[in-house]
């Protein structure tokens, strides 16, 4: 190849040899590298660019910052991986300069709504009834000043921001400190005044950038508040959520509306599909014979559609099917059942990949969720009805409080009423945790239907071998000085899951403990993870880095990978956090 001709070019140029180094340089090159003596270095240690970037260089956009000039890099064509490359240095640092200023002024949105403002007023006093939203008021448009972001009320209980990327930027450097400025605010109350933001960022319209902004603040609500989501194109990002979901008493009445939405849409369907998340528990079994039993007092045929199962859930499976009094199918006979008219009623979950079949689910127009767990950015889209609550304890909670609505007469039997209870207690550990008043109330009604507490246990009973693997892990569990309990299942086993679950919760039993995490691996082998809490440390954000979820108390998550990779993965996050604990103290 000929080079001599970049010693008279008045652009850097150079020519890098096939081990790297430098081969060539013209003068211009001191714009780029100002020290002299840069034949023979080596070329992608002083810029920075790996040789395969370097070879796709004309068709990708490669930029060098050095000496505060940009440069983007061009080479000559069809390069290749065994010959010397000549590169151009393309100098870009106006147009750079001019391209970073106006991606910073892009318009932003910003929506922030007072989390639980009917609950906080009605429960305060003359004065503070006036003072809370004063107080919230003034934190408010005080932050946003300090970003050039004018404030402007909506409501009692609700502002729009309008501001910049930039600014945004900047906000995102103290995590939205304005959530911990208003959760200060002494109050009478047994919960903090706290906000949820919505941020919506796009290059493409403000109508664009509204909409993510309004979808953002929906996914903060429905994460439970006290957090900022930040929609920037097709990526979300959460910071806060240090508080647990405050239950709300005005959602009876949506629980009213929602039940009455829902009959509609049963009795305008020729059929039911009724289908919760892979490898069901008895919250999502529950709540599924709670559908069913709404659908047959309809009078609808509906179908309940389960794959596989866990042990776990054998007994009251078997129960269920000896009864002959529903109909299980399998995903695959589901689906030829499904036409226009078909309703997909989906149980405790909202994420697609989560589901018995994600094919079912896309193929039927019409859906129907009834889930506890908080949302994620990849939640189920275009429901005709979402009831996600991430107050209530269980799915089959929410679903005893809608039954209340479709009849005054009690239409369950004992088993059904039953099968429920069990999902509410698998949820909160026997009570013990994740509880409301209103998770009681359905605790209540279902006994009145009959529910036997006695017989509900006889659905957790466990083999031998699950019973032996869980008393491994607890006695084998390791505790750290900062309130984090570590245990490990062996083997592979398709109960993993509920075994990692229990050992959890009972690891949370000894003193000093704030949170727990569980893994072992399932006979997939994958590895499983369960987190849970006292309230103090949010294990939700701790399972989102692995790709799962839940809730702030209890979250879990699976991974396509080893269990010591998982491991060495969680003490990172975690000594992240401890770390963080520290520097705000």
């Amino acid at each position: 190849m000929k080079t001599d001709y970049i010693m008279q070019l008045p652009v850097p140029a150079c020519v890098v040899g096939t081990d790297g180094n430098i081969v060539m340089a013209n003068a211009a090159m001191n714009k780029v590298i100002l020290y002299e003596g840069i034949v023979g270095a080596n070329f992608f240690t002083l810029t920075g660019v790996k040789r395969e970037a370097l070879i796709n260089a004309n068709s990708d956009r490669i930029y060098v910052d050095r000496n505060d000039r940009t440069f983007k890099l061009r080479t000559t064509k069809d390069v290749s991986l065994e010959e010397d490359i000549v590169v151009f240095f393309d100098e870009k640092t106006k147009r750079e300069k001019y391209r970073i200023q106006l991606e910073q002024d892009q318009p932003a949105v910003m929506l922030i709504n007072i989390d639980n403002f009917d609950e906080l007023t009605a429960s305060s006093n003359d004065d503070g009834r006036r003072a809370i939203p004063s107080q919230v008021d003034g934190i408010v448009r005080r932050w946003a000043d300090e970003y050039d972001a004018p404030a402007m009320s909506t409501g009692d209980d609700s502002y729009v921001v309008f501001s910049t990327r930039g600014k945004v930027s900047k906000m995102i450097e103290t995590e939205f400190r304005v959530l911990d400025d208003v959760r200060k605010i002494e109050t009478q109350n047994s919960f903090p005044v706290s906000l949820s933001i919505g941020v919506g960022m796009s290059e493409e319209s403000m109508a664009e950038t509204t909409y993510l902004a309004e979808a953002a603040l929906e996914l903060a609500l429905g994460r439970g508040g006290d957090q900022a989501v930040v929609k920037d194109g097709d990526s979300t990002r959460y910071y806060g959520g240090t508080l647990q979901t405050v239950e709300k008493n005005n959602n009876r009445g949506k629980a009213r509306v929602i039940a009455h939405a829902m009959k509609r849409l049963i009795e305008e369907a020729d059929r039911v599909l009724i289908m919760g998340h892979r490898w069901p528990d008895m919250d999502a079994f529950g709540a599924s014979i709670a559908a069913y039993t709404i659908c047959r007092k309809l009078n609808k045929e509906a179908y309940i559609i389960i794959d596989k199962h866990n042990d776990a859930l054998d007994t009251i499976f078997e129960a269920a099917v000896e009864t002959e009094d529903y109909n299980f199918i399998k995903p695959g006979k589901a689906i030829d059942m499904i036409s226009e008219h078909t309703l997909l009623i989906i149980v405790d979950t909202n994420r697609p990949q989560l589901l018995e079949s994600e094919e079912i689910a896309s193929a039927c127009k019409t859906k129907i969720i009834i889930d506890h767990h908080r949302l994620t950015d990849d939640s189920i889209q275009n429901a005709a009805i979402a009831y996600i609550e991430s107050y209530a304890s269980s799915a089959s909670e929410l679903m005893a409080e809608l039954m209340e609505y479709f009849s005054r007469k009690r239409f369950i039997n004992k088993f059904e009423a039953e099968a429920m209870l069990a999902g509410i207690m698998v949820d909160t550990n026997n009570f013990s945790g994740r509880t409301g008043v209103r998770t009681y109330e359905a605790a209540s009604t279902l006994k009145r239907a009959g529910a036997d507490s006695t017989e509900v246990k006889r659905f957790f009973q466990t083999e031998k071998e699950d019973f032996k693997a869980k008393a491994s892990a607890i006695a084998n569990a390791e505790f750290t000085d900062d309130g984090f309990a570590f245990a490990q299942t062996m083997g592979e086993n398709d109960n993993t899951q509920i075994i990692n679950a229990q050992v959890a919760d009972e690891l949370l039993m000894v003193k000093g403990v704030r949170a727990t995490f569980v893994v072992g691996q399932n006979e997939k082998k994958q590895t499983v993870i369960s987190a849970r809490s006292l309230g103090e440390v949010n294990v939700q954000h701790f399972m989102e880095k692995f790709g799962g979820g839940g809730h702030f108390t209890s979250a879990a998550a699976q991974v396509d990978a080893d269990v010591d990779e998982v491991i060495e993965k969680l003490n990172k996050y975690i000594k992240e956090y401890v770390d963080k604990e520290k520097e705000e103290d």
